[in-house]
């Protein structure tokens, strides 16, 4: 089987799932030089919620803290998330958008796209996928992996194969609330290593304690590539640990290879970086628990504290475990559709009113209609037609590819963004998010003081629940 490699999320998802995402380029750069000499398989560092935060929390721009890394970390390739039509934001965007994208983060210093579909709808992610790689990066296409009736493996390998067929370099589990377990790991692995030939990429958490367990079956199932966290910001609703995994493996026939003297040296800086997250108020250490509800209701953790801060501001925090409870409602209601950025929002959001409203779909959000209209895709069961006529009344339901109904809409951002974008990243930036962007321009370029920001993960995590409702 050979060695496995890693990849490590330090720069993105570990301090996206600890640190709501607020760790600041001046805490990366000085732990490049050795992050470069480490030899990993890449560093995750860019997409997900980076590209928000950093306008919206940080003041910073997202394409140069991209490019200040491509600068400092010259040997090793820089991997981002990206959420296929929607990219970084949560609708989807025109083909022409995509396309821009796509060729300006792969010119900023992207490497490695890995790109996925909240619903696992392969026509939501052809556009990233084909533009990806014409613009000459590798393209990473993931399956949100999940359990529910109409998820099994048989499933997950049927779509492995079609992404595969799409032009897949690497495919990628992506397990966002740790729900896959050791041996279901194991038997998942082996079953794609036989049906697909491009390497296999495991992404999981320690959400629900099992990370470590599951990757280590996945290893001896000859998984090729994991996700994995230095130590300070491992572990809970983050990733597995880099260095316990590299001990592990030392002098077997799987060994990373990887130096845990540099590891360390790594680790120690990032120490120091996580003190001061938890200082500010970013870091919560209930992030670091391990929670086994998930099991059962299947909610990721950042979902938890979304629900958690609705449900403050509602002055209703004794209807948590209701909520948790009417997740898994909504969530068969809806047609099973996996619980990450965006659905994770939408059917939280929608159990938690509810509940609160005391009758079930009294109030309907317009994203759990726009998700029953078939606005984000083709849902993966079969949904509960008394409540999408509720929703929708009798309005038709979209079966193309909902980015077909889109018309060209570069141009336009362009002319609207004239005036306050300064090159087509600024375009790209304000066609993601025009009032942030145009705040952050402002401040920028010295026409505008910094905005006040919150600095606690539940204010912020309330924001993004308020960008959808």
């Amino acid at each position: 089987m050979g060695k496995l490699y890693i990849t490590d999320t330090i720069l993105r998802d570990a301090h996206q799932s600890q640190a709501a995402t607020r760790m600041r380029i001046e805490d990366m750069l000085p732990a490049c030089e050795i992050l470069d000499s480490i030899g990993y398989w890449s560093l995750e560092c860019w997409g997900g919620a980076t590209f928000d935060t950093c306008m919206r929390f940080l003041n910073e721009d997202p394409w140069e803290r991209l490019r200040l890394l491509k600068k400092n970390l010259p040997n090793t390739k820089l991997q981002m998330l990206l959420r296929g039509q929607n990219l970084l934001g949560y609708k989807h965007y025109a083909d022409d958008v995509v396309e821009a994208f796509c060729k300006k983060s792969i010119e900023n210093g992207i490497d490695v796209v890995r790109i996925f579909d909240a619903l696992n709808d392969p026509r939501n992610m052809q556009a990233a996928m084909k533009f990806v790689k014409e613009y000459g990066g590798l393209v990473e296409a993931a399956i949100s992996y999940t359990t529910s009736p109409v998820h099994n493996e048989d499933y997950f390998v049927k779509l492995a194969c079609e992404l595969e067929k799409m032009g897949a370099d690497v495919i990628c589990i992506k397990d966002m609330a740790n729900l896959l377990l050791p041996y279901d790991a194991y038997s998942l692995v082996k079953k794609l290593k036989e049906n697909v030939s491009v390497p296999i990429h495991l992404h999981t958490h320690n959400t629900t304690g099992t990370g470590d367990m599951t990757y280590l079956m996945a290893v001896q199932a000859g998984v090729d590539i994991v996700d994995c966290a230095l130590s300070p910001l491992s572990n809970g609703t983050s990733n597995p640990t880099t260095e316990s995994l590299v001990a592990t493996l030392k002098g077997h026939e799987r060994d990373t290879g990887l130096d845990l003297q540099k590891l360390s040296k790594a680790a120690a800086h990032f120490r120091g970086v996580a003190a001061k997250l938890k200082e500010q108020g970013s870091l919560d250490p209930k992030v670091l628990n391990v929670d086994t509800n998930t099991l059962l209701y299947q909610v990721p953790g950042g979902m938890l504290s979304n629900l958690i801060s609705q449900l403050k501001q509602a002055k209703a925090e004794d209807k948590y475990y209701e909520v948790l409870q009417e997740v898994p409602r909504v969530r068969k209601d809806f047609g099973y559709p996996p619980l990450v950025t965006p659905t994770s929002q939408i059917v939280g959001s929608q159990a938690v009113l509810n509940v609160l409203s005391g009758e079930r779909y009294k109030m309907i959000t317009k994203e759990s209609k726009g998700l029953l209209r078939g606005e984000y895709g083709k849902l993966p069961g079969e949904v509960n037609k008394e409540v999408q006529k509720k929703a929708i009344g009798s309005d038709e339901v979209i079966t193309c590819r909902p980015a077909d109904l889109i018309e060209p809409e570069l141009e336009k951002y362009r002319e609207e963004s004239k005036g306050i974008a300064k090159s087509e990243e600024d375009v790209l930036s304000y066609a993601l998010f025009p009032q942030v962007a145009e705040k952050f321009f402002a401040f920028r370029d010295g026409r505008a003081k910094a905005p006040e920001a919150p600095a606690k993960k539940d204010e912020v995590k309330t924001l993004y629940v308020q960008d959808l409702s």
